[in-house]
């Protein structure tokens, strides 16, 4: 008797369940299509792509991730606008506007972390960490493209990708000051705030690489001093790296 009860009702339940899964997916089909109509609408309306993605995403906030990713679809010639509009009226998503851009192999690394940068430098350790993480081989690019993009955030590039890549610290030294050769004080210092115990190696690829600028050299040996590295230690690395005694006396014995 329990039985004869309880089968009707378990088809019942199990018709509906697959009903409701049924009418689920055709609802989120629509919703699809509906946002991808709903973009080209208002690019069209908007008369460009860049108009267009601010004021959706000035609209609905919320919706920013799958406004960009599907403009990206519908629009990939155009990601430089996109990502560009995107960051401009949301720069705190950066961070997933360019993991997004990354994601949709589009076939410029160097020109999406470019294009973010000068959106807005606010979160310039965020875009390339994002970058480096998604390409790891081509960390030489993304430091070379951002120091010159952005100079004066050359610490917090070098420091932000440091960190997430302690392996590459010589790398990522040699690059930056071989794009912008008077950045090496800076980035030394932010290198030996989270590095101390890699001073040597820090200091010595820094002098070294800034040997064709001696001004620079001295530059970077008093910003190690500054940052409280040994002096006897200081004036071995320094000469280690290239530096002349007559250097070393010169920024060391001028306190």
């Amino acid at each position: 008797m329990k039985i004869c009860v309880l089968l009707p009702l378990t088809i019942s339940v199990f018709f509906l369940t697959t009903t409701a899964l049924a009418s689920n997916n055709v609802n989120q089909l629509k919703s699809n299509l509906v946002g991808e109509n709903f973009i080209k609408v208002q690019v069209q309306q908007s008369q460009t792509i860049g108009k267009a993605i601010k004021a959706m995403i000035g609209h609905y906030p919320q919706q920013a991730v799958p406004i960009i990713s599907t403009a990206l679809d519908l629009y990939p010639k155009q990601y430089k606008e996109i990502i560009d509009a995107a960051i401009s009226t949301q720069p705190t998503l950066s961070e997933q506007i360019v993991t997004i851009a990354l994601n949709k192999n589009i076939n410029s690394l160097v020109s999406i972390v470019e294009t973010a940068i000068n959106a807005d430098p606010s979160y310039i350790d965020f875009v390339v960490t994002a970058a480096a993480h998604k390409s790891p081989e081509k960390i030489n690019e993304i430091v070379r493209i951002a120091v010159i993009t952005e100079p004066e955030s050359a610490d917090y590039i070098v420091q932000s990708l440091a960190k997430e890549h302690p392996s590459k610290i010589v790398e990522i030294l040699q690059t930056a000051i071989g794009a912008v050769p008077f950045v090496g004080e800076y980035v030394v210092e932010a290198l030996l705030a989270v590095f101390p115990n890699d001073a040597e190696i820090v200091i010595t690829t820094a002098i070294r690489e800034s040997g064709q600028e001696r001004e620079y050299v001295k530059r970077i040996i008093k910003t190690a001093q500054n940052c409280g590295v040994d002096i006897e230690k200081l004036q071995r690395y320094a000469i280690s790296g290239g530096a002349t005694v007559e250097e070393v006396s010169q920024v060391l014995d001028n306190k």
